[in-house]
């Protein structure tokens, strides 16, 4: 049976504070159940990929016709929910006429997370899908599908800066690996509590959930996402000064990484994702509808990344000048 994560109690929601940052620090709350950020990944290199650790029957049909329940008023990309034949409920972010597609980003990422052990909700994506609204049937630009079940329950947002995993290797990790990523948009907002519930267990899930925002540059106002020139241009750790390692991360809530990760937690975050093979990687990518040539530049750049954090090793010092 896999280890899990675990401690006693979930973080108190806080909501998003984008004028000053809150202390970073553990949470914990007494009356609720049991908590869990990662799950120790034992069966790493034979994860399904492609389809996620929901499978592949609770994939959204390519060929059916979804019926539109609700447009989305919030946000940069537009979206909607909408019902499958099938009586399933899907929340589908599109691109819109004017913003890079976020959808294949978050599937990528969301695959790769779930692989190395991080709770993820169900996500797909398809490129697009027959929709069904006031003005009849027509072909509609595709997204991310995100699907609702009934054994996660949204319990709202919770907070990077306040939660029972602060100053644990497995909340780190996850930090160093969305630097990885150049996961621009560390906001409590994209964050989501869930309450999952089986016929064994009930406990609380901490997810990254929206994360678009990635492959590509980082910065708080308008970066480049899914964008691989600009991705293979775009530098990774300035160094390492006083043990904790320095990164050209420019997007929103510096303090999170700034003098808090330290080279041992690149060296994990590596190690987790070196485990995965090249058809795991390349599965990754097709789940987003990525081109194999769109998918291998990625890929190159995502493993340079993860080398260079191994190497860090238990260094306290190190400039990149010190390789000349």
């Amino acid at each position: 049976m896999r280890a899990l994560f675990l401690l006693a109690a979930p973080a108190v929601i806080a909501t998003h504070l984008s004028s000053c940052a809150a202390e970073i620090r553990p949470a914990l709350h007494p009356d609720a159940p049991p908590a869990s950020l990662w799950v120790a990944p034992a069966d790493l290199e034979d994860r399904d990929v492609f389809n996620g650790p929901w499978g592949a029957d609770r994939a959204p049909a390519p060929d059916a016709r979804y019926r539109v329940l609700e447009h989305k008023h919030t946000g940069v990309n537009p979206g909607m929910t909408v019902r499958d034949p099938q009586g399933r409920q899907w929340s589908v972010k599109q691109s819109g006429p004017d913003t890079p597609d976020e959808g294949p980003v978050e599937v990528v990422l969301s695959r790769v997370l779930s692989a190395v052990g991080y709770h993820q909700p169900p996500v797909y994506y398809l490129p697009s899908f027959t929709l069904e609204d006031d003005w009849g049937t027509h072909i509609e630009r595709g997204g991310r599908f995100r699907l609702k079940v009934a054994s996660l329950k949204d319990r709202g947002e919770w907070s990077w800066q306040q939660n029972p995993f602060v100053g644990t290797t497995p909340y780190r990790g996850l930090l160093a690996i969305l630097m990885m990523f150049n996961s621009s948009d560390l906001k409590n907002s994209n964050n989501t509590l869930y309450e999952f519930r089986s016929a064994e267990r009930r406990e609380y899930w901490y997810v990254v959930r929206d994360l678009g925002t990635a492959l590509g540059t980082t910065g708080r106002f308008a970066p480049l996402k899914n964008n691989v020139d600009a991705f293979e241009r775009y530098p990774f750790i300035r160094g390492v000064q006083g043990g904790y390692v320095h990164f050209h991360y420019q997007g929103w809530h510096q303090e999170l990484v700034r003098e808090r990760i330290r080279p041992s937690d690149m060296a994990w975050a590596g190690d987790l994702l070196g485990r995965l093979s090249d058809r795991q990687w390349r599965a990754a990518f097709r789940a987003g509808g990525y081109a194999p040539e769109v998918a291998d530049r990625f890929i190159r750049v995502l493993k340079n990344k993860i080398a260079a954090g191994q190497r860090l090793g238990g260094l306290q010092e190190w400039s990149p000048y010190d390789a000349n």
